[in-house]
């Protein structure tokens, strides 16, 4: 049976193609057939006629995944906006069937699959006569949450609103991740503190700046990893 997580952050633009990359590479440095799905993407780069999902290709890259980028996600916008304008101003409207059936395809590949969502846990993928929202793909498919974390000033608060927002929809928070994370720092040691005292929800892992790899135990972390 494959097992799943989708990660999403606190925020845009708060690491979480970066963590996600750490996480597939720990994985399959293991020796675990893992892989990677992002259901839709904006702001891709146009190359010779061919638009390139940079954090498909990041993860592809770091983690070694032999697919072309195009191939890890459903949905690609040249537009850098939220998904569901992207995909109005571009007329690619997204279909939750069609993520449903490429979730199925990935997750029959490989034993460990990492969803990287966009943006934070509250983004809208469509918003015309159908509405859709990351959160409802997230329930969905089945998933359980993994949040990466600015691990700076504000993070308290957007650590704990994100979990309350979670739980309110019945959506499981199994850990966070800290990015940027300075373990000589008092701010960021306190924040790591107060994010598992007010949600009660653990910390997994602390990335520092340029990090290369994913400071977890293996086992621990195909633990948070849902059957699917």
């Amino acid at each position: 049976m494959s097992k799943a997580i989708f990660i999403t952050g606190t925020g845009t633009d708060i690491g979480k193609t970066y963590v996600s990359g750490l996480l597939v590479k720990k994985l399959r440095s293991s020796g675990l057939n893992a892989g990677y799905y992002k259901p839709a993407l904006s702001g891709a780069e146009e190359i010779a006629g061919n638009l390139i999902p940079g954090d498909c290709k990041f993860v592809a890259d770091i983690a070694g995944i032999p697919l072309a980028p195009q191939e890890l996600t459903s949905y690609i916008y040249k537009t850098a906006v939220s998904p569901h304008l992207a995909s109005q101003l571009e007329h690619q409207p997204i279909e939750a069937r069609v993520i449903q059936a490429d979730f199925n395809k990935f997750s029959h590949q490989y034993d460990f699959l990492t969803v990287e969502g966009c943006g934070g846990l509250v983004c809208p993928l469509r918003m015309d006569d159908t509405i859709l929202m990351q959160t409802d793909i997230i329930k969905l498919l089945g998933l359980d949450l993994l949040v990466v974390s600015s691990a700076g000033l504000g993070s308290i608060n957007n650590a704990v609103l994100t979990a309350h927002y979670a739980a309110s929809l019945g959506i499981t928070v199994k850990g966070f991740i800290l990015n940027n994370y300075d373990n000589t720092h008092f701010l960021h040691i306190d924040n790591r503190n107060m994010i598992e005292r007010l949600t009660k929800v653990p910390v997994i892992a602390c990335v520092p700046e340029h990090a290369s790899c994913l400071d977890i135990d293996t086992s621990a972390l195909c633990q948070l990893f849902k059957e699917v």
